[in-house]
């Protein structure tokens, strides 16, 4: 019978933990103390600053039980946090990470969570260096605090977006929030776990190296991850930076998959793009003559999504307005995901 926590109990967890760590996990020179006492300790590196973010996933809300494996739950705990410190253009170093579990959970299943992990962090040489167990009573919580750095004066902010600005994405956006419709509307097929919608949905890819990379030549103005939703995301570029934009809906990039769920569920695959979806593209501003170089690092890079020039800046803060095929234009509110909203119905 397989092992659960209650079998071998809080420290014979961490052992295990800490023992994979050691066997699977890197190990940074600058780190001077890591697990097993009360702080970790690690050594700054001069002329970078630090990034810190912390983001959770809580079960039922952020994901869906028994409809993804421990180990694409613990890439995607990761790659959330990741894709914040690739937004700012750094690139992460450390992870303290916190986890709420159920005594009956399975150990195998816990490592294989933690090797989820390490399938994020590996690449970076990034490592865990701390965090804490608890029992939950109410499902399963994973919540990471990751470090990073960037070279001091290159981190890319929301705040410096201006008129006149290219707005570019990456990728294929929406597709997460269609992945998740097929799982909700579908509970009990199994299958669902391959398409391709799904997939995204459960295991995502950050930006981080190309947002590093953009970060290192200084191409962008402003810079941030669609974990909330496209409008919602470039909303808030829009504030922290008091500008407007103007989109050209003909240039949303739509990728096949999602126009075919789309037309499944009798949407148009343009609310997916512009709605709620945790895709974590970037959205970028630069100004107009570094729209090449940046599409030229993409391409040197082998960027595996395509980078898409969508819109402008405008003048008019908070003014957001999409021009349709026809030259009609309307305005749209940048709504993205609200953790205290009421949830509207489809």
């Amino acid at each position: 019978m397989p092992e659960r926590i209650i079998d071998i109990g809080e420290f014979g967890l961490i052992r295990r933990i800490r023992d994979l760590l050691n066997r699977e996990g890197r190990r940074s020179e600058r780190v001077t103390l890591g697990i097993g006492d009360d702080t970790a300790s690690f050594l700054p590196r001069p002329g970078y600053e630090l990034l810190v973010t912390c983001d959770c996933l809580v079960e039922g809300r952020h994901y869906l039980p028994g409809r993804i494996t421990p180990l694409h739950l613990g890439r995607r705990a990761m790659t959330l946090n990741i894709s914040d410190i690739g937004a700012m253009g750094g690139k992460p170093l450390f992870a303290l990470i916190s986890i709420g579990l159920k005594a009956e959970a399975l150990v195998q299943d816990i490592e294989e969570i933690y090797r989820g992990f390490l399938w994020e962090l590996n690449p970076f040489g990034a490592s865990i260096i701390g965090g804490n167990l608890t029992q939950s009573g109410n499902g399963m919580f994973i919540d990471i605090t990751l470090i990073g750095e960037v070279e001091q004066g290159k981190g890319v902010r929301r705040s410096g977006a201006r008129p006149g600005d290219v707005i570019l994405v990456t990728g294929y956006l929406g597709q997460a929030a269609a992945g998740l419709k097929l799982l909700l509307q579908s509970p009990d097929d199994l299958s669902l776990r391959k398409h391709p919608l799904v997939k995204i949905y459960n295991a995502p890819s950050h930006r981080a190296y190309f947002g590093a990379a953009i970060a290192e030549a200084g191409l962008a103005t402003a810079m941030i991850d669609t974990s909330d939703g496209f409008l919602g995301d470039l909303g808030h570029v829009c504030t922290e930076s008091n500008v407007g934009a103007v989109l050209m809906k003909e240039k949303l990039p739509v990728s096949e998959a999602l126009r075919e769920a789309a037309l499944d569920f009798h949407k148009d695959p343009y609310d997916f793009f512009l709605g709620e979806s945790d895709d974590y593209e970037l959205i970028i501003t630069c100004q107009p003559d570094k729209v090449t170089l940046l599409c030229s690092l993409a391409t040197r890079l082998g960027f595996p999504v395509p980078l898409t020039e969508i819109g402008r800046i405008t003048a008019e803060a908070g003014n957001m307005i999409i021009i349709h095929t026809d030259g009609s234009r309307h305005s749209v509110n940048p709504s993205g995901w609200d953790h205290f909203r009421l949830k509207e119905e489809d």
